[in-house]
């Protein structure tokens, strides 16, 4: 199995494991579980989400790092650097100084 395929696998069994937290918060908003409890289970899955997300991002930004042989090392991290700007939630859109 190569490395592709492994990382594939590791961002579907984690999207697989959100997808039951998922079902399970419907669950509890179908028995109206408290508020508290519910929120805390949306929390869980947002944290899960953006862990998927930075795992997606890493990869993305070594695949920027080590494919593109045309551009300047400056160039191929400036790239990784924009990409992981752009789709960070928590960072947002930020112009680097």
């Amino acid at each position: 199995m190569s490395k592709s395929d492994d990382n594939r696998e590791a961002i579907l069994n984690r999207l697989n494991r959100v997808e039951g937290q998922v079902r399970g918060i419907i669950r509890m908003v179908e028995d109206e579980k408290d508020c508290e409890e519910v929120l805390m289970q949306v929390a869980a899955v947002r944290s899960a989400m953006d862990r998927i997300g930075i795992h997606i991002i890493t990869h993305r930004m070594r695949d920027c790092l080590s494919k593109d042989k045309s551009a300047s090392p400056e160039d191929a991290v400036a790239d990784a650097i924009d990409f992981f700007l752009r789709f960070s939630s928590r960072i947002g859109p930020v112009t680097p100084e």
